[in-house]
């Protein structure tokens, strides 16, 4: 499956509350909590994994590394990544997104937009799941296929993908959290 994402930013009309909100100045102001400083930091987690998950592809298309250590490593990471991601997106889908639109009617348009990104990622997820797995079998069995080219391709569709929704998420949920404060989830 191609993950495409042709935005490059938040519509206008939607960054109402991210301009007048810079990143630099977020962790100085008051609303900016330990629970949005946990979830800037889950993101940054997944771009990172994200990205250790294509070198370590490159390495193995690279026969830099051997075929069992490749295979340990990416069976996990790969596992931990798209398990993170999922339940992450499904907790901001059934809890923080609700919270968040009702604080600004003018936002709500960009939280569906948002959720309609998980529903493409959920897409992602099962295809590069199943890709890993496919690729996997065949190390397992010795056997060279294609299926590690394919992981390669369908990583870096993630890696636009992912950073154009994971900023887009934050210019509209942290500069909506320090205007309002942050949501009462108890």
């Amino acid at each position: 499956m191609d993950i495409q994402l042709t935005r490059t930013g938040l519509p206008e009309h939607l960054r109402v509350l991210a301009d007048k909100y810079p990143r630099g100045e977020w962790e100085s102001h008051g609303n900016f909590d330990e629970l949005t400083r946990f979830w800037l930091d889950r993101h940054l987690m997944f771009r990172d994994v994200l990205a250790r998950l294509t070198d370590d592809v490159q390495a193995h298309l690279g026969k830099s590394v051997e075929a069992s250590v490749f295979a340990s490593r990416s069976a996990r990471l790969t596992g931990f990544f798209l398990n993170q991601l999922h339940h992450h997106h499904q907790i901001e889908d059934q809890h923080y997104f609700p919270l968040l639109s009702g604080f600004d009617e003018r936002l709500a348009p960009g939280f569906e937009l948002l959720e309609s990104d998980h529903k493409e990622l959920d897409q992602n997820i099962h295809a590069l799941a199943d890709t890993t797995n496919a690729m996997l079998r065949a190390l397992q069995e010795g056997q060279a296929s294609d299926d590690a080219a394919k992981v390669h391709d369908l990583l870096i569709g993630f890696h636009g993908f992912m950073d154009r929704h994971l900023s887009d998420e934050e210019d509209l949920v942290v500069p909506t959290i320090l205007e309002y404060g942050p949501p009462d989830i108890g």
